[in-house]
Parts: structure tokens; C-alpha cells; sequence
């Protein structure tokens, strides 16, 4: 039997970086919130998909608003997000039942393919935790940060340090998983080492699963990251 999808779609960020005057998930894109085109990714990659938005809890109201505004038709579970990440995943995977399969996304990734969607989730159905990668393109430099002899901050290299570049692989959303093995990863003690929610299952103990995500899967966090996104959408609607 199928498992049951689930998304849960991260917007708990208060998006400090991008100097706006409210949190970047709520920006418009090319005429409606970065948030709204991201959750009508998996709506429509995924009919029927269950969708939990986690939300700051000071835009809870202004998020439904928005939603009765702009007549976006989505039923939604709002969850209050928590001190760190961690902890609004947690919050949101409270409201996900045993044998599901469950994706977790930003809410600020909302170029991610409904192909990739698609394909992930059916994957996923036999692969208890699958992530998206994409390969480094970039020289890697392991550096540390010093003090020089005026007392700035300077980057040096750490000694005898190297990076094979191939062997390096960027992680990206959406992650998706079987709910049972979520649920339980997340059922560890807070790490700061917990940076997805891939190193959270690896600690739990369960292996990972890999796939190939896509370049401009991008998450928007600053302003040149959106210039980048208004880019991209306005070349495929050309």
C-alpha cells in the first residue's frame, strides 16, 4: 500500500539578512509570496498532498489573511515554530502520523522542479531517507579565521588541509523520509552539529539515500538571491 504524503514547508525564518520589512517567505515573486509559489510546487507535483506550514507565530494571522486575500486555496495545518530549526520540525512532525512518507522544504526554495517532486516522492516509497545533492563546482578552501597584528579578523589556511572538490556534494531540500524514522530521529537530544534534517537521521543511526537535485533549486536569502529568482522565472516564461 502507498504511504500517505506529507509535506512539511519550513517558514519559521525571521530572514534578518534580507533587510525587508518582513520575513523573506513572504516577499512577493513575480506577483505572489515566495511562500505561496513554493507549497503550489508540491500541490501540484502531489495532488492530495497534506501540507504543513510552519510558521512564525507573530505572522500566523498574517499568513491566513494573505491566503483568504489571494484566494490561494490550500488546507494547510499552521504550526508555531520553535527556538532553532530542530525544534520547528519537530513541532510540525507532531501533526504527521506513523507510515507516511514525509518531505521537509524550505519555504523559500520555490524553484525546485514539480519533476523533481514528483520523482522524489515516488522513490521515496521504498527508500526510508532520500536527499537531494548537487556536486560542488567551486575550489574549496578550509580556512579559519585569526587575528592579524592591527588585531582584524583575517581568513588563513588551516595547515595541511586539502578538499578534494569531487568528493564534495551540496545538500538540498526537499528531504523526504519515512514518517516513523523522522519521528523517531527527532526524538534526540538538540545538537548544534544539526544542520538538515539529514544529519539528524545520520546521528539517529539510519543510512541515507541519494539523489540528484537541480542547480537552481536556490534558497533565497538575500537580496541577490531573489534578483536571481525573479531571473530564472522571467526566462522560463519567455
Amino acid at each position: 500500500m502507498e504511504r500517505k504524503k506529507y509535506v512539511i514547508i519550513m517558514a519559521a525564518g525571521s530572514g534578518t539578512r534580507m533587510g525587508a520589512d518582513r520575513p523573506k517567505q513572504f516577499l512577493e515573486l513575480d506577483g505572489k509570496a515566495i511562500l505561496q509559489r513554493t507549497i503550489e510546487v508540491f500541490l501540484e507535483a502531489c495532488p492530495g498532498i497534506n501540507v504543513i506550514t510552519v510558521l512564525p507565530e507573530p505572522f500566523i494571522e498574517y499568513w491566513r489573511e494573505y491566503c483568504y486575500k489571494r484566494s490561494f486555496i490550500c488546507p494547510q495545518i499552521l504550526v508555531k515554530g520553535g527556538i532553532t530549526r530542530f525544534h520547528s520540525v519537530r513541532n510540525a512532525l507532531a501533526k504527521v502520523p506513523e507510515g507516511a512518507v514525509v518531505a521537509v522544504h524550505d519555504g523559500v526554495r520555490p524553484l525546485v522542479s514539480q519533476k523533481l517532486v514528483a520523482e522524489m516522492f515516488e522513490t521515496a516509497q521504498s527508500k526510508p531517507a532520500l536527499i537531494p545533492v548537487i556536486p560542488c563546482v567551486d575550489t574549496m578552501k578550509m580556512l579559519h579565521k585569526a587575528k592579524d597584528a592591527s588585531g582584524r579578523e583575517v581568513l588563513e589556511t588551516v595547515d595541511g588541509a586539502s578538499v578534494d572538490r569531487s568528493l564534495l556534494y551540496g545538500a538540498q531540500t526537499p528531504q523526504i523520509f519515512h514518517s516513523e524514522v523522522l519521528k523517531a530521529a527527532y526524538g534526540l537530544a538538540y545538537d548544534t552539529a544539526f544542520t538538515d534534517d539529514a544529519s539528524v537521521v545520520e546521528r539517529y543511526g539510519k543510512s541515507l539515500s541519494y539523489t540528484m537535485g537541480e542547480r537552481l533549486n536556490i534558497k533565497i536569502t538575500t537580496q541577490e538571491d531573489l534578483l536571481l529568482a525573479r531571473a530564472v522565472m522571467s526566462l522560463s516564461e519567455a
